[in-house]
């Protein structure tokens, strides 16, 4: 059985000209970041594999959740390939991961986590909206196998 956490960015700002990846929180993401987090602690293994996009927003909101979860930010393996919007190039991430590994925790972006939701999980979800969370389980033991699984949990932001 493996099992995938996939977590898309918080809301970021647009206010400066910047690079894309290296663009902040807005503050409304953070709180969001912070509730989806508090909300998501019954649902987290300690002993998850952890990869983060090399994106400041992918970043800041894994340590959001690594404060409220109390993990060591070490945990964090920054996956320069994760910085992609494409189902496919996402896919093949989550193929390569160790089979050793049961329980991959994903902070990444849209439209590759709301594409690959839809793709392998047996619900269809519009959009997986900012600081969204959702998790998959797979019957297989070999992540290169994976094919359509089940949606286990969907946690999204209020929205106020």
């Amino acid at each position: 059985m493996k099992n995938i956490i996939l977590i898309r960015h918080a809301k970021s700002s647009w206010e400066f000209p910047i690079l894309d990846k290296e663009r902040e929180l807005t503050n409304n993401g953070i709180k969001r970041a912070i509730e989806v987090a508090n909300n998501s602690i019954p649902y987290i293994v300690s002993s998850a594999t952890i990869w983060c996009s090399s994106a400041k927003r992918t970043l800041l909101t894994a340590n959001i959740f690594f404060k409220i979860w109390n993990f060591d930010t070490n945990k964090i393996s920054i996956k320069e390939d994760l910085y992609t919007f494409n189902c496919s190039e996402l896919e093949e991430i989550v193929k390569s991961c160790p089979n050793q590994c049961e329980f991959l925790i994903l902070f990444g972006h849209n439209d590759a986590i709301t594409d690959f939701v839809n793709k392998f999980g047996n619900k269809y979800i519009s959009n997986v909206p900012t600081s969204g969370m959702i998790s998959i389980n797979f019957d297989t033991d070999c992540w290169s196998e994976i094919t359509k699984g089940i949606i286990q949990t969907i946690i999204f932001p209020s929205k106020n």
